[in-house]
């Protein structure tokens, strides 16, 4: 970018800021912070802050576990979108990418841009950008070209999407850049709906890991609750929510920490009433079944001799299966 283009998007920047546009945009709320808040300069040409490889590390070591749950999403999102010169990056709740998709025929482009791992792309420290900005406003958002603060990023486009832990926390941002000034506005809002996708898909993986020996039931929400996971124990206690989840069936952590039933949640009037005789009757057929029937092998499992389960079956009209 020359000069004189360097100084127009600085003016630019700064008169939108004057005229008090922050009320009424979101992207100029974001310039003003970047200017005011973060004391920032849109004409600063100095290249965006990078990690020492020591430091890199550390950050990675702490996103470990959802950079697992993600590795296959980050794959099969750059397989749609690296073609095009789109690079794909997991950012840490830092603005700090830990982990990259990218052409190795663009790497050299990509990296001089500073869209590479150990890269500083907060807010406070690169103005409004994708990264940044995603994680600061905790939205999905694409800041295109001359959107973003820096003039010298103005020739990105990236869109961003948040990404939240089990407990339902900011703890991570999915981003796809490019550089090619000839990405149009509808390939961009293709763009958006994959990173969105992509970031639940992500979200749900995170969820089943941490909760490998519970149940995950899709909670039945509106279409506003896409990715509305509850974990589940074996009393039928929900032990965690994702955030969709909370945010659809008003889960909080105090109810989740006093006990909170699924059937109560989920609106389940028949388990709702469920008695000590319901609950033995479930555990009886739960046994035959994990059994085939097997009534020698179900009384073992549960530490009873065969005639007492024989005794309880009839008592509750269980028939085997075979």
């Amino acid at each position: 970018m020359s000069g004189r283009q360097t100084a127009d998007h600085a003016d630019h920047v700064q008169a939108s800021i004057a005229r008090s546009d922050a009320a009424h945009s979101a992207l100029v709320a974001s310039w003003r912070r970047s200017l005011q808040l973060h004391r920032l300069d849109p004409a600063e040409r100095k290249a965006p802050r990078r990690l020492t490889e020591a430091e890199l590390m550390l950050a990675r070591q702490r996103m470990e576990p959802l950079a697992r749950a993600a590795e296959a999403s980050l794959n099969r999102l750059y397989l749609a979108v690296g073609g095009v010169g789109c690079c794909v990056m997991l950012a840490d709740r830092n603005g700090i990418p830990i982990e990259r998709r990218g052409a190795v025929a663009d790497d050299e482009t990509f990296d001089e841009w500073g869209l590479w791992t150990g890269t500083v792309w907060s807010e406070d420290a690169e103005g409004t950008n994708g990264i940044g900005t995603c994680i600061a406003e905790q939205r999905a958002l694409t800041i295109h070209r001359d959107q973003h603060f820096f003039s010298r990023n103005t020739l990105l486009s990236c869109t961003t999407a948040p990404v939240y832990d089990h407990e339902g926390n900011l703890a991570a941002a999915l981003d796809v850049s490019s550089c090619r000034s000839d990405l149009t506005e509808g390939f961009v809002q293709l763009i958006a709906v994959a990173v969105g996708d992509a970031a639940r898909r992500i979200e749900a993986e995170n969820f089943r890991m941490v909760y490998s020996n519970a149940r995950i039931l899709l909670a039945p929400v509106a279409e506003r609750g896409a990715g509305a996971f509850i974990a589940v124990d074996a009393d039928d206690l929900v032990v965690g929510a994702t955030r969709s989840a909370r945010l659809a069936l008003g889960i909080t952590r105090e109810a989740l920490a006093k006990g909170l039933l699924a059937a109560d949640l989920l609106g389940d009037a028949a388990k709702t009433s469920e008695d000590l005789d319901d609950a033995e009757r479930g555990v009886l057929q739960r046994a035959i079944a994990r059994t085939g029937g097997n009534v020698s092998a179900a009384a073992q499992n549960l530490g009873i001799s065969r005639a007492t389960l024989h005794r309880k079956l009839a008592r509750f009209g269980i028939h085997r299966t075979h």
